[in-house]
């Protein structure tokens, strides 16, 4: 089942339903075979309608030959009925299963294809966007596997038999009774394309309306501490005003048609159809009353088909949109593999950027044509304005994405020759931005060493300053990390430093790993650092100056690229922008120092 292949000319429907659709076919011949011996039944009512009306006798008293007869039609009625459900019970359970092996392989593909995808990838996708096609959009394509197919074959069916059935008894009334089909299907096609015209803005905007309100949620704390109702609500009001339009506009064009469809399809007109038809042919003798029987109980049934048809067709476009986007997802840009399964191992720890650059999708340049050595057991800080490219830079190194010019490499190998498994076990990182995954605190910390001891991880939490507080949790170890289990931003972060530590790796990175937390959490963080950091290649990422002074290497980043280096006393005697940065950090320390005197 490779879904990363695109055979031209497919829709993202028949790309998704490929591995089935064999399946989903039989599912559906077997769904219209059973609905067709489900309605033999009818048939036997008019066929034992006519025996009754042509019995000789005025008492109703029947010969022995249409007793039989009405004593046959009746078994093989009941016998029809029940192949009719046996066959639609496979069916359904042949689609069904097939589903079931579909979204658990959609699913599961997702899972490896992000999991192969740059990190920052992530960093461009809403939380929205994503959960919408791995959640929303797989329980839509649930919809069109399980049912919708299975569903055509029964309308189908019913429709097919319904009208070779009215066709051999009269044909002439029952042209006159479907007649209402040429007009059902034009409006039907007619509705479909006023679907298909709007379908792409109005699946944008609920989008972007999932987005907003999964961004005003999270910011609500915020909008209620700072008493704002304007501005804070401005953003989720415009998304749900705009999704409101396209709602409109995708569903007014299409009120018009569905009446129409709807209300040439009812029973009564296909009724009064029939009746009509049937009377004229009685009275000029074309016909016997008993004749309209098959019409009168087959004809309005063709209703209930025809509506379906309407009904599936219309959720066939909402399908499509959600294939879409599950087939964007699958075909997601993966980071290269390595080109053989024999990887040169690094050398030694020394790192170097080799003419390295990057532009972002949007055309703008995080880095330009950097050349740089970070000697093996050496400290280097990387400062600069906001915006200057610290953290892309950061990222680079730790491969969330790969440089569009130049090359990165860790012991004379370049990081693309590596695999992801083998990188980080060399480069380990503290960020700003803490993620813990829904598991245990014990499962968090041992993230890139599963196999690691109880007494390797309380080592590693010891080393962090976070054992005490994880056995006060309920659980301790064994705790889940969840709405239920509290943890600050200054506890989680030691949970991800104690998670560098039991991954022991040679080469750190340190991306702003105390700027989001106060003066008390920083200074035991700044003790776990300090733990971490012995006898390691660092590589420091802060706007706190002073706290990178003493590294042996300062590199200076302006608009991507590296406008000063050397170290704190070189670089102030240079009178440049370290110089600038410098005296900007003493100033707001000393602000923040009379501030906290007052």
């Amino acid at each position: 089942m490779n879904t990363q292949t695109t055979p031209t000319g497919q829709g993202p429907i028949s790309r998704i339903l490929a591995p089935i659709r064999t399946r989903l076919l039989i599912a559906a011949t077997l769904a219209g075979i059973g609905t067709i011996f489900t309605m033999i039944p009818l048939a036997g009512m008019a066929h034992i309608a006519q025996i009754l009306a042509t019995a000789s006798d005025q008492a109703w008293e029947l010969s022995a030959s249409s007793k039989r007869d009405i004593a046959w039609v009746v078994t093989a009625s009941i016998v029809s009925v029940f192949i009719g459900m046996g066959s639609m019970f496979l069916g359904e359970l042949i689609a069904h299963l097939a589903d079931n092996r579909l979204t658990h392989h959609l699913r599961q593909a997702v899972l490896s294809r992000l999991a192969q995808a740059p990190l920052g990838w992530f960093t461009g996708q809403t939380s929205g966007q994503v959960k919408q096609a791995m959640q929303d959009d797989i329980a839509t394509l649930h919809s069109l596997t399980a049912h919708f197919y299975t569903a055509v074959g029964r309308a189908l069916g019913a429709l097919s038999i319904s009208v070779i059935y009215l066709l051999a008894m009269d044909w002439r009334i029952a042209v006159i009774t479907l007649l209402p089909l040429p007009g059902f299907f034009l409006f039907l096609h007619r509705l479909m394309q006023s679907s298909k015209a709007n379908m792409g803005e109005f699946v944008i905007r609920l989008e972007h309306m999932n987005s907003a309100i999964n961004e005003f949620i999270s910011g609500i704390p915020d909008v209620k501490a700072f008493g704002t109702t304007g501005q804070a609500y401005r953003g989720y009001q415009d998304a749900v005003n705009s999704f409101a339009d396209a709602f409109d506009r995708f569903t007014r064009p299409l009120v018009a048609s569905m009446a129409h469809v709807h209300a040439m399809v009812t029973p009564v007109t296909i009724l009064g159809l029939t009746l009509l038809c049937g009377t004229i042919s009685v009275v000029n003798g074309w016909t016997t009353p008993v004749d309209l029987v098959p019409f009168i109980l087959v004809a309005p049934g063709i209703c209930a088909p025809l509506l379906l048809l309407h009904t599936l067709l219309h959720d066939l476009g909402s399908a499509t949109g959600a294939a879409q986007r599950v087939m964007a997802l699958l075909e997601t840009p993966i980071l290269q593999a390595p080109l053989s399964d024999q990887q040169p191992l690094p050398a030694n720890n020394e790192i170097r950027f080799d003419n390295v650059s990057y532009a972002y999708d949007n055309g703008h340049r995080g880095l330009s044509n950097l050349d740089v050595t970070f000697a093996a057991g050496s400290v280097t800080a990387i400062v600069g304005p906001s915006g200057a490219g610290k953290s892309t830079l950061a990222r680079l190194l730790l491969r969330f994405f790969d440089p569009t010019q130049g090359r990165i490499t860790l012991g004379g190998v370049d990081l693309r020759q590596l695999s992801t498994a083998t990188l980080y076990q060399y480069i380990g990182f503290v960020l700003q931005d803490v993620r813990l995954i829904h598991a245990s605190i014990r499962d968090n910390i041992a993230l890139g060493r599963p196999s690691a001891s109880q007494q390797e991880i309380e080592d590693a939490a010891r080393a962090a300053n976070i054992h005490e507080r994880i056995l006060a949790l309920p659980g301790g170890y064994d705790a889940v990390v969840d709405d239920a289990t509290q943890l600050s931003g200054g506890e989680q972060q030691r949970v991800s430093i104690a998670r560098a530590i039991l991954l022991d790796p040679p080469l750190l990175v340190l991306d702003e790993a105390t700027a989001a937390v106060d003066a008390s959490s920083e200074l035991v963080i700044q003790e776990a650092l300090a733990r971490l950091t012995r006898g390691r290649t660092l590589i420091v990422i802060s706007h706190r100056l002073d706290t990178i002074r003493y590294a042996d290497q300062i590199l200076v980043l302006d608009d991507g690229m590296i406008v000063e280096q050397g170290n704190h006393d070189h670089l102030l005697t240079q009178h440049g922008l370290y110089a600038r940065l410098w005296a900007l950090s003493n100033a707001t320390s000393t602000l923040e120092s009379e501030v906290s005197t007052c």
